[in-house]
This record gives C-alpha cells, sequence and structure tokens, in this order.
C-alpha cells in the first residue's frame, strides 16, 4: 500500500523517502511529556516573578522623585528658588497664585500632571525655598515602616 508520502505531483521527478510509521511525528506521550516539563518550569518561575510588583513599585517611585527633583531644579534655575511648600509640586504643573511667584514659567509647565506615587497617593512636598524634601510614603501609607511600607525620599 503506497502511503501518501510515496506520492510525487504530477510531472514532479521529485524522489521522496518512504516515511517509515515509527518516525512519522510526535506521539500523544511525547506531547504530554513536553507539555509537562513546560508546566514545571513555568512553576518554578511564576512565584518568583509574582511576588515582584511591589518591589517594581519602589523602584518607579525612586525614579519618579529622581525626575521631579530634576524639574524642581529647573524650576529653581529659572525663578530663583524652589516652589514653596504652599505651592506645591502643582506648581510644576501650572503656574502657581501663590506667592512668591515665578518669573518665568514654559508653556505646558515642567511636567505635565500632578505626579502621584505607584500606590496611587500623592507625593509628598515641603519646601522653604532654598531646600526641600520630596518622598512617597511607600505601600502603607503612612511615615516610617520598613520594606515596601517604608517611605522613599530625597532631600536637597
Amino acid at each position: 500500500m503506497k502511503q501518501f508520502s510515496d506520492i510525487a505531483p504530477q510531472g514532479s521527478t521529485s524522489k521522496r523517502r518512504p516515511v517509515p510509521e515509527n518516525e512519522a511525528g510526535l506521539t500523544l506521550v511525547e506531547m504530554i511529556v513536553v507539555l509537562a516539563i513546560i508546566a514545571l518550569v513555568a512553576a518554578l518561575i511564576v512565584p518568583n516573578v509574582i511576588g515582584r510588583p511591589d518591589q517594581a513599585r519602589v523602584t518607579t517611585a525612586g525614579t519618579d522623585i529622581a525626575t521631579i527633583a530634576s524639574q524642581l531644579t529647573t524650576y529653581r534655575l529659572d525663578n530663583g528658588a524652589f516652589p514653596t511648600t504652599e505651592q506645591g509640586l502643582k506648581a510644576l504643573v501650572e503656574k502657581t497664585a501663590v506667592p512668591p511667584l515665578p518669573a518665568t514659567f514654559p508653556d505646558g509647565g515642567y511636567i505635565s500632571t500632578m505626579p502621584q506615587d505607584p500606590w496611587g497617593k500623592p507625593y509628598v512636598y515641603e519646601s522653604n525655598g532654598t531646600t526641600y524634601e520630596i518622598k512617597s510614603l511607600g505601600r502603607d501609607g503612612k511615615p516610617g515602616g520598613e520594606g515596601v511600607d517604608a517611605d522613599i525620599a530625597r532631600k536637597r
């Protein structure tokens, strides 16, 4: 009996070697073994990846604070002082009406939107005009804490 692999299209001069039945492809058992190996590897890797979202948020908060600090420096270079605590970080988004008024303010502001930390809370900003502190209160939203609940801060 001829197998499908033995039949060449009409006009073709191709000579194909007949494929023995035991080499025809993967068996169901082989497929199950491959899937079991993939499942085992996934079971080992997934718990390590899933436990990291809070660490990623801590890193994001640090990066956000560095970006805000950079824009605060630009604001100070343009206006001679950092925004005060009363003006807050909103002074980077829109021109403040709270004294001391900025001498210059770019179209679109220094940052496009009012920043929030990765846990959805506003960053805490305190300044007397010559120094400042920006911080995220961490996952718990309370001062202090340890691990992912710890404050992430930058002073200047």
